[in-house]
């Protein structure tokens, strides 16, 4: 309890603003307005999907979710537990966890995993410096998940 008043709002503030940067990724995907994603990283942002795909760059992001539509003909992303641990004023990293159900070929999926973010605060806000999604499981529905391959999306696939 040693932190001023103003040190300890300033946290919760910046905790805050991080959250919905979180939640505004989530409305994007969700609403299907992918070309919204890329100005959500730094220019030089990270990204790691797994199996799903890697890359590095605003651009190359932009092209990553830009590929969404033709990949998934239907994606719901809810978001649970998402904790952001403060690395400075302007620093920060967290974890969450992702539940999604998706259309992929005609087939629905049901998708879990969980996001381990760095953020950075730029002059527009805090934006993704890096952002990894470690897949659990992503089956199909009518399977579920108590299957020994659990990842069967069907793209970027061994």
């Amino acid at each position: 309890m040693g932190d001023s008043l103003e040190t300890r709002l300033a946290a919760l503030e910046a905790k805050d603003e991080i959250r919905e940067l979180r939640h505004r990724y989530h409305q994007c995907i969700n609403e299907g307005d992918t070309t919204a994603i890329a100005a959500l990283f730094t220019d030089d942002a990270e990204l790691d999907f797994g199996y799903l795909g890697r890359t590095r760059g605003r651009q190359k992001i932009d092209q990553f979710f830009g590929a969404l539509p033709d990949l998934l003909t239907f994606i719901k992303q809810f978001i649970h537990n998402h904790m952001v641990v403060l690395d400075g004023p302007d620093r920060a990293t967290g974890v969450s966890y992702m539940e999604a159900k998706t259309v992929s070929e005609g087939r629905a999926y049901v998708v879990s995993g969980r996001y381990d973010d760095t953020y950075v605060r730029t002059p527009d806000g805090w934006r993704f410096a890096r952002m990894d999604f470690e897949p659990y499981f992503s089956v199909p529905f009518d399977e579920g998940w108590a299957v020994e391959r659990r990842l069967q999306m069907g793209y970027g696939e061994d």
